[in-house]
């Protein structure tokens, strides 16, 4: 870079003003922790523009000076995308671009600035009677930019689908500072590429994401939450195709967790109060929205048939808010109840949904034959195909000599997963944790058209270096 460390804060400080630049790194913690502590590397600086034109001044000076800019959202990512790699880079937070522009629920869309964090658009929507749909365990820190930077998943993919199919229009400033105005509430433009669809899922390496046309949906009256007994995930697919096909798009959740992630939040004191129906080897969540002015009682019937036809051993439909919070509580917690068993080695992964159960005995097989005694803890949204599938160490194991087989590990589990056609990123994205991986599986004309992208759109490289593509 052109200029010394003093020299770019005298720059950025003229550009944003005081209130607008974090320098000193002791302050800098908030941006630089990221969820997993996995990265460690200082930035030069923190900015906040508070405005559009600041963020296009500062993309200028960047372009200008060849100084490395990494977008941040909440900074809640699990793969690294928002911290930094190097140690030359500057962070933009958005955090201050944060403010509505306007909502119309009759028509079913809100734009949002790109620091509004995901629970106070929920807030919003629901204000007005509307839904935004997309439910993510850290909606009360993650910003709308972060979200479609990373195009989020979540629970209620199933039915409303992940960020991307959520967006109706993005707002981005582009590396050398322009701006792409694509803000719109048009559900059909076929006027060429959808460049919307590119900046979404991009980790803010083609553009900085300013502001959101997102969709909205009615309000459901309300919700019908069961956990469900199951004897193997091979029931629980056929509990799934026989919801599916009752409830069609009401089936708006299906998640799996099996026997460990009840006996960890139990032994650990998480659950107030045992959410299940009893012990048993797997539970599904299962849950149907209920429309204004429609019936209730389809769960129930969807529960019932499935009795009847040996799908499920038992189940408890939640009979109150209360009861639905502890059945989610139950779901949400299985992240972190890994973390009170020491070392999790982690894999965030999609399959075709029929080939689920082959994932998780394959896959859990594969481990085994690594690591003598290694707890599997496969989990996530079975509606999707996206598994968690997780492992802890054996008991009483060594943390440390755990977490150093976790290579071998990753190969085993990628090795079944690209088998059954599925892909080893489903919803956390590649960052800076997946590159080498993303270059050993991903077809390599796809790798090409990549890197030709983020020459067109990056040409000195400006945007989040090294992450996704390095």
């Amino acid at each position: 870079m052109s200029l010394d460390t003093a020299a770019l804060v005298t720059k950025l400080t003229e550009i944003l003003g005081p209130s607008g630049i974090i320098a000193e790194t002791a302050a800098m913690g908030a941006y630089l922790n990221e969820p997993r502590k996995r990265f460690h590397v200082p930035a030069l600086a923190v900015v906040l523009p508070k405005s559009v034109a600041e963020v296009q001044a500062l993309a200028r000076f960047a372009f200008e000076n060849g100084t490395p800019l990494i977008p941040q959202g909440g900074n809640t990512g699990l793969v690294g995308a928002q911290v930094p790699l190097k140690g030359n880079e500057v962070i933009v937070s958005l955090a201050r671009l944060n403010g509505l522009r306007e909502i119309n629920a009759d028509a079913g869309h809100m734009t949002v600035e790109a620091g509004m964090i995901l629970e106070e658009a929920h807030k919003i929507a629901e204000a007005e009677g509307a839904m935004f749909p997309l439910w993510i365990a850290s909606q009360g820190s993650a910003r709308i930019g972060g979200v479609l930077s990373s195009n989020a998943g979540g629970v209620n993919v199933l039915a409303y689908g992940n960020a991307r199919e959520l967006c109706l229009g993005v707002e981005a400033v582009l590396a050398d500072g322009r701006l792409y105005n694509g803000l719109n509430a048009l559900k059909k433009d076929n006027t060429g590429y959808d460049l919307k669809d590119l900046l979404i899922g991009a980790e803010g390496t083609l553009g900085i994401i300013t502001a959101a046309t997102l969709k909205l949906f009615p309000l459901p009256a309300g919700y019908e939450t069961a956990i469900v007994n199951l004897s193997s995930p091979e029931k629980a697919l056929e509990l799934f195709y026989a919801m599916r096909e009752r409830a069609g798009t009401r089936l708006n959740a299906f998640e799996l967790v099996p026997w460990i992630g009840l006996d960890i939040q139990t032994r650990h004191g998480m659950l107030d109060k045992d959410p299940t129906a009893g012990p048993s080897p797997w539970y599904a969540l299962v849950e149907v929205s209920q429309p204004k002015g429609a019936e209730g009682g389809l769960l129930q019937a969807g529960l019932e048939a499935a009795f009847e036809a040996n799908l499920i051993d038992n189940a408890v439909v939640a009979e109150s808010l209360a009861d639905r919070t502890r059945m989610w509580a139950f779901r949400e917690q299985m992240s972190e109840c890994q973390s009170r068993e020491g070392a999790s080695i982690k894999h965030d992964v999609s399959v075709p949904i029929a080939a689920i159960p082959r994932l998780i005995a394959e896959g859990s097989a594969a481990a085994q034959a690594l690591v003598a005694g290694i707890r599997p803890v496969p989990f996530g949204h079975m509606g999707d195909g996206n598994i968690h599938f997780n492992f802890s160490p054996p008991v009483g194991a060594d943390d440390k000599a755990f977490m150093a087989g976790a290579e071998p590990m990753h190969d085993a589990v990628y090795e079944v997963v690209l088998k059954l056609g599925g892909s080893v990123s489903a919803e956390h994205g590649i960052g800076q944790l997946k590159t080498e991986l993303l270059k050993r599986v991903k077809d390599p004309v796809a790798l090409e058209m990549m890197r030709a992208i983020k020459q067109a759109l990056d040409p000195k490289d400006i945007l989040n270096p090294g992450k996704m593509l390095s």
